[in-house]
């Protein structure tokens, strides 16, 4: 599986597309804290490149990389090996490149100008989103025989996450708006990991206040050591649940 995961990992760094992706998350990160005066302005506006750009990078990449892998998929599956074992040979390959691309173009900006809780949490929450929306990704290609349909899954999942979902929210807070909704919108934000790791970043600055009650409850909660592992745990499971379904699917797929 390393050998496989290594080969995978060594044809993705060729890729122009993995290093222009790095290129830019470098030079927005750079500019961004270079602009900025107060650190934590450009962090928040890094903010947005991490909860948009990432998810939607990470599933059209995945995506393409697996259809464009499917004769060596097939070439392998002909060998002497499990086909779990070549699922997540390419999982592990194409996470690693996401990851590096990530580590690079953000994380060395943040830990230059912003080492602090914060930058920690805003790295945190780009790896786990970087890993989630590549489970889902393969989840979409192995479900998706077609590329055209694969890949229209794929950004049909980012426009749910990103946008339709924070809607369907607001509807639900609207509507219920008479009863007391707090420990409601905490269930409903680990059903987004965007949303979750969007409350998790906000709540380590100085912003909390603005959000009132509910500010006060998820600050209570998400800065407590519970909060931590209550995230931790709800981006593990985002990440492994959509990678079991697709193992398990293409298990039994007929290539």
């Amino acid at each position: 599986m390393i050998k496989l995961s290594r080969y995978v990992l060594y044809d993705i760094l060729r890729s122009r597309i993995i290093i222009a992706y790095t290129l830019f998350l470098l030079i927005v990160s750079c500019s961004m804290f270079q602009m900025e005066e107060n650190s934590s302005k450009a962090l928040l506006s890094l903010l947005n490149i991490v909860l948009i750009v990432l998810p939607l990078v990470s599933l059209v990449f995945t995506t393409i990389h697996y259809y464009n892998s499917y004769e060596f998929i097939e070439l392998m599956s002909s060998q002497p090996m499990s086909r779990t074992r070549i699922l997540m040979s390419e999982y592990t390959g194409v996470s690693i490149a996401l990851l590096s691309a990530f580590f690079i173009g953000v994380g060395i900006p943040v830990l230059i100008y912003m080492p602090d809780e914060t930058g920690f949490a805003l790295l945190f929450a780009g790896a786990a989103l970087t890993l989630v929306f590549t489970s889902l990704a393969f989840f979409a290609s192995v479900r998706a025989r077609d590329k055209a349909r694969g890949i229209g899954f794929a950004l049909l999942l980012w426009f749910y996450f990103a946008l339709i979902y924070d809607g369907l929210v607001l509807l639900i807070l609207f509507s219920f708006s008479d009863y007391p909704l707090e420990k409601l919108t905490l269930v409903l934000s680990a059903l987004n990991p965007i949303d979750l790791g969007r409350i998790f970043i906000i709540l380590k600055m100085d912003i909390s206040a603005l959000m009132g009650y509910t500010g006060a409850l998820y600050k209570d909660f998400f800065g407590s050591g519970t909060g931590v592992l209550f995230t931790g745990g709800i981006m593990l499971v985002w990440i492994v649940v959509p990678l079991w379904l697709a193992v398990k699917k293409f298990k039994h797929k007929d290539l």
